[in-house]
C-alpha cells in the first residue's frame, strides 16, 4: 500500500511541475531523483553522473541533429514553392483537386523534414492563401492541413522514431523502414476522406477551369526531381544498406544545402538561421532523453515497472484489450504534453508491460507514434494546431474541429495495424533477408 502512495506521489510530482511549466528534462530528473530516494538505497548522484554521460554521446542519438538541420534548411528554402507548382497540374482533376496539395505536400515534405511542426508550418505558407484564394472551403483547408502535417512523425526520417529507438534500444534502421507503409496507408486514408467528402458535397469545390497538357504536367514535374532525389538519397540508403541512419543524416544535409543552393535560396543568413534553428531543438531534444535516461534506470533500481508489469500481468489482459488500454492513456497523455516528451515519460515503464504480452517492440514503436500523431491535433497542447493558429490567426478549437476527422483516420490506422501488423513488419523482415 506505501508504495503504491509513493507512485502515486510521485505521478503527482511529475505532473505538478510540468503544469508550473518546469522544462520536461529536469521535471524527469527530479522525479527519478525522489523515486530513488523513496524506495532505493543505491547511490543518487553517481548514478545520474553515469546515466547522463552515457547517454549523452550515443552514435545512434548522432542523426538526430543532422535531421533536424536538414529539415530547418529546406523549411528555408523554396522547397514548398517547387511542391505546389509540381503536384497541382497533376491534382486538378481529381476528386478534390488542390486540397490534395496538403495531402501530398505533407508527404513529401514530410520525408525530408522528420518534423510534423515544420510541415505544417511550411506546407501552410504556401497552400493556405493559394487555396483560400481560389475558394476552397476554409474548414478542409485547415483540416487537411492540420491532419496531413502529423505525417512528420511517422514517414522516416523520424525524429520521434530516433527517439524511441534510442530510448528502448530499438533498431533505427529498422524502425525508419517500418513506418514507410504505416505511413502511405495513412496518406491513403487521408487522401480517400477529401475524395469522398468531394463525392458527396461537390457543391463545396470551386469549379476547375485550369487544364494542362501532358507536356506541361511533366514540365512541371521537373520541379519535384530535387526532392524526389533527396528522399532517394536518405531513406534509399538506408533501406539498401549502403548507409546507417546517422550516415544518411549527414548526406541529408549535404543534399539539402545543395538544394538550397540549386534553388537560388542558399545565403549566410539562411544557413546561420537553420544552424541555430537545429541546435535549439536538439538540445530542448537531448536534454529531456538525458532526463528520461536517468528516470529510467532509477525506475529500474525501484522495482517500480516490474510490479507494475506485474500487477497488469494480474488482469490476464490479452494484447488486443492492453492495446485498446493503453491507447486510451496516450490520447489523454497527449491532450497535455507533446509527442517526445509522451515517448520519453512513457517507455521505462510500458516496455516491461507491452513485452510481458508478447508484443513485438518494433510495431509498437510505429503504433505509439500513430498515437502520438493524434495530439499534434487535440487541444489545448497540440503543436500542429498552434502553428496553424500562428499563420492563419484562427482559434484553436476551431481548428481542432476540422481536424477531427483526420483524428479519427488516425484512430482507424491503428485499428489496421493492429488487425494486420504485417503492414508495420513486412518491409522491416524484408530488409533482414
Amino acid at each position: 500500500m506505501s508504495e503504491i502512495l509513493i507512485i502515486f506521489g510521485l505521478l503527482v510530482l511529475l505532473i505538478g511541475m510540468l503544469s508550473f511549466g518546469v522544462w520536461v528534462g529536469f521535471a524527469l530528473i527530479i522525479t527519478g531523483f525522489a523515486s530513488m530516494l523513496a524506495l532505493s538505497p543505491a547511490p543518487i548522484g553517481a548514478i545520474l553522473a553515469t546515466t547522463i554521460w552515457a547517454h549523452s554521446h550515443s552514435w545512434a542519438l548522432a542523426a538526430l541533429p543532422m535531421f533536424i538541420l536538414m529539415g530547418e534548411i529546406l523549411l528555408r528554402s523554396k522547397l514548398s514553392d517547387d511542391m505546389f507548382s509540381g503536384l497541382a497540374p497533376w491534382l486538378g482533376k481529381l476528386p478534390g483537386q488542390l486540397l490534395h496539395v496538403n495531402v501530398f505536400g505533407c508527404a513529401i515534405f514530410a520525408a525530408v523534414s522528420g518534423s510534423s511542426a515544420a510541415t505544417a508550418a511550411t506546407i501552410g505558407k504556401m497552400s493556405i492563401p493559394e487555396l483560400t484564394a481560389r475558394g476552397y472551403d476554409e474548414k478542409l483547408i485547415l483540416g487537411t492541413l492540420a491532419g496531413s502535417a502529423t505525417l512528420g512523425l511517422l514517414i522516416p526520417p523520424s525524429i520521434i522514431l530516433i527517439v524511441y529507438g534510442v530510448a528502448t534500444e530499438q533498431s533505427i534502421a529498422r524502425l525508419f523502414i517500418a513506418g514507410v507503409l504505416p505511413g502511405l496507408l495513412l496518406v491513403g486514408l487521408f487522401a480517400g476522406y477529401v475524395m469522398m467528402v468531394a463525392l458527396i458535397k461537390p457543391e463545396i469545390f470551386p469549379k476547375s477551369t485550369e487544364t494542362f497538357t501532358l507536356r506541361q504536367k511533366l514540365s512541371a514535374s521537373k520541379r519535384l526531381v530535387p526532392v524526389l532525389a533527396l528522399i532517394a538519397g536518405v531513406i534509399g540508403s538506408i533501406y539498401a544498406g549502403i548507409a546507417s541512419p546517422t550516415d544518411a543524416a549527414a548526406v541529408g544535409v549535404v543534399l539539402s544545402v545543395v538544394l538550397a543552393w540549386w534553388n537560388g535560396s542558399l545565403s549566410g543568413n539562411m544557413l546561420k538561421e537553420s544552424l541555430m534553428g537545429a541546435t535549439v531543438t536538439s538540445c530542448m531534444i537531448a536534454f529531456i532523453l538525458a532526463g528520461a535516461a536517468f528516470l529510467s534506470v532509477a525506475m529500474g533500481f525501484t522495482g517500480i515497472p516490474r510490479d507494475l508489469a506485474s500487477w497488469m500481468a494480474s488482469f490476464n489482459l490479452s494484447p488486443y484489450a492492453l492495446l485498446a488500454a493503453l491507447t486510451i492513456f496516450f490520447i489523454i497523455l497527449g491532450c497535455f504534453l507533446d509527442g517526445i516528451s509522451v515517448v520519453v515519460l512513457t517507455t521505462s515503464i510500458i516496455m516491461p508491460m507491452v513485452e510481458s504480452v508478447g508484443i513485438d517492440p518494433l510495431w509498437f514503436g510505429i503504433y505509439l507514434v500513430i498515437v502520438v500523431e493524434m495530439s499534434q491535433i487535440t487541444p489545448p497542447v497540440g503543436f500542429n494546431l498552434f502553428v496553424i493558429q500562428g499563420l492563419t490567426g484562427f482559434d484553436i478549437i476551431k481548428i481542432a474541429r476540422a481536424a477531427l476527422p483526420f483524428f479519427l483516420m488516425l484512430l482507424l490506422a491503428v485499428g489496421l495495424i493492429t488487425i494486420f501488423p504485417q503492414i508495420v513488419t513486412s518491409l522491416p523482415n524484408l530488409m533482414n533477408k
